[in-house]
């Protein structure tokens, strides 16, 4: 319970300080403008309607299965793109694994992609917890933290986050905690159903 209570403390220091140095919500994410996130009072679910979303552009890195090869939303045009942010170390990351394949499982024929970024980690480890699960949506090998610097202004430390992007890859939402298939399914569904 310390262990948690620490861990809601140090989220929420991070997210003041990310939304205290961040201007007005929606004002960076005009229509057509890139994204840089802003967290309204501490939110740590954040939706954004469709006219202030911004796009996230050129997000890309080493391939975590495919040493040498590089993945980013580029490969996915087109297609409504799930990013999450994970650790092989991160114990809810090992919670939410099943539950991101059961949404690319169900939800990947209409469209939608899951797209890893696994951060703060070993290549051997992270990808034995990839083969260990199962699990056939790709990953961003991102040790350093250098493809998340591609999402402006997003905070580092929260592990596990997920990041849900429309067509267009534009951020629709944002969700700086463990998400499970019951949660994150009907707000995928909900993006893929949108008009374009």
């Amino acid at each position: 319970m310390r262990k948690l209570l620490v861990r809601l403390g140090l989220i929420a220091a991070v997210l003041a300080l990310v939304g205290g140095c961040a201007g007005k919500s929606g004002e960076e994410n005009d229509v057509g403008g890139d994204f840089t996130f802003v967290s309204p009072g501490g939110q740590t679910r954040i939706f954004y309607p469709q006219d202030e979303r911004g796009t996230v552009r050129g997000l890309s890195g080493p391939d975590l299965l495919k040493e040498g090869e590089q993945i980013g939303l580029d490969d996915f045009k087109g297609k409504v793109v799930v990013l999450n942010i994970w650790g092989s170390w991160c114990g809810p990351c090992r919670a939410e694994a099943d539950d991101l394949q059961a949404v690319q499982d169900k939800l990947g024929p209409q469209g939608a992609q899951v797209l890893g970024i696994d951060v703060r980690d070993s290549r051997s480890a992270a990808q034995d917890f990839h083969r260990d699960r199962g699990l056939t949506y790709p990953s961003i090998f991102d040790p350093s933290g250098r493809t998340l610097l591609q999402l402006k202004n997003f905070p580092r430390a929260t592990v596990p986050a997920t990041i849900v992007l429309d067509r267009q890859h534009r951020v629709a939402a944002i969700f700086l905690t463990e998400m499970l298939q019951d949660e994150l399914m009907p707000q995928v569904q909900k993006v893929l159903d949108e008009k374009r």
